[in-house]
């Protein structure tokens, strides 16, 4: 006996996508409408956003303005340590000629041919010129290290407005909606006019090659269905095999939803949103004895039956249940093989163990 389970699916998309809106605006234009395939850069529809618009312009201005502040500052601070190197440059040529002087009245204070304090005033010099070329140098290393650290402050202020300008830029291009992945455009939700907020769905796009079964199982059977179990979907023009792959936890009108990955070629009309059958395996009892399934009487209990006689009389007859699937059910005990029942609703003769069938 196979066990199975039965419910009522469609046919949805396994890659189903929707589109959101990146930025506030107004729907300007739709130009594609469902049904359509779609390509990657298809734009499905146009936003507009004057204040977009406007932001995108000061970020315009204000890239412009900081590369002018940059460029300005370079020649600024270019002339500036020019103007150091030269300051520096001559005190270096104050300082050597003072070293000379030195060497000179040194010779001549030897030959007695000047004063001692003439010499002590020219080394004097010499000492004075020596700390300020020192002083000169260091000036002009540090005036390097500030220019450094105003270009930074600069090239940094450049960079955030160039950033600011490729955002708005984004933002700007992304109020034309496009497809995204190559598919089939499902459903566009808005209407011209509307006002969208960031995140809204703008558009929805699926890929119809791809499709998956969604079965709904009641509840009550549901519980035994396990991923990775075999299923057919009957999609009334060809049957398509597949395997359970994700059960619902929750339950929605008394069913629990399942979804089947199908594993063979789609036949002709097959479509996202087609009403299928599908069956679910739930397992293979072997060596049990089973009848098809009664009216009423639920699995794992027991009901009368009435068991056909001879003479055309049928006898009410205590039936343990077992295990159920579709249209049998496991019989556990009161019945043994080649006896014949009736499986039809006999509510109306409760009254009587024994009847006669015309």
């Amino acid at each position: 006996m196979l066990r199975q389970v039965r419910g009522l699916g469609t046919l949805v998309p396994e890659d189903l996508r929707w589109i959101p809106a990146t930025t506030q605006g107004r729907v300007e234009r739709i130009l594609l409408r469902p049904g359509t395939s779609v390509q990657t850069d298809s734009i499905i529809l146009e936003l507009t956003n004057p204040q977009l618009d406007q932001e995108l312009e000061d970020a315009t201005l204000k890239l412009q303005s900081t590369e002018a502040g940059l460029a300005n500052l370079k020649v600024t601070v270019q002339n500036e340590l020019l103007q150091q190197r030269a300051t520096t440059a001559s005190i270096e040529a104050d300082y050597n000629k003072a070293q000379m002087q030195v060497e000179i009245n040194t010779a001549l204070a030897k030959d007695r041919l000047i004063s001692d304090l003439t010499l002590k005033q020219s080394k004097v010099d010499e000492q004075q010129l020596a700390i300020r070329y020192k002083i000169a140098q260091e000036q002009l290393d540090s005036r390097a290290d500030s220019i450094r650290a105003q270009r930074a402050v600069q090239q940094s202020a450049v960079d955030q407005a160039r950033a600011m300008l490729q955002l708005k830029r984004r933002q700007r291009d992304d109020l034309h909606v496009r497809a995204g992945p190559a598919g089939m455009l499902q459903l566009v939700p808005v209407d011209v006019g509307q006002q969208v907020a960031p995140g809204a769905n703008l558009a929805r796009v699926a890929n119809p090659a791809r499709l998956k079964a969604e079965i709904k199982i009641a509840e009550t059977q549901a519980k035994d269905v396990q991923i990775g179990q075999r299923a057919m979907d009957d999609t009334r023009n060809g049957i398509i095999p597949g395997h359970v792959v994700l059960i619902d936890q929750s339950v929605q009108n008394g069913t629990r939803t399942v979804d089947v990955s199908l594993e063979a070629e789609l036949p002709k009309g097959a479509v996202p949103d087609l009403s299928v059958d599908g069956t679910i395996e739930l397992e293979r009892l072997d060596n049990v004895l089973f009848v098809g399934r009664p009216a009423f009487g639920q699995e794992q209990s027991t009901v009368g039956l009435f068991k056909l006689q001879s003479g055309g009389e049928a006898l009410r007859t205590s039936v343990a249940l077992g295990k159920s699937s579709v249209n049998t059910v496991e019989i556990i005990s009161g019945l043994s093989v080649g006896d014949q029942v009736v499986l039809s609703d006999m509510s109306q003769w409760d009254a009587f163990d024994r009847i006669r069938l015309q």
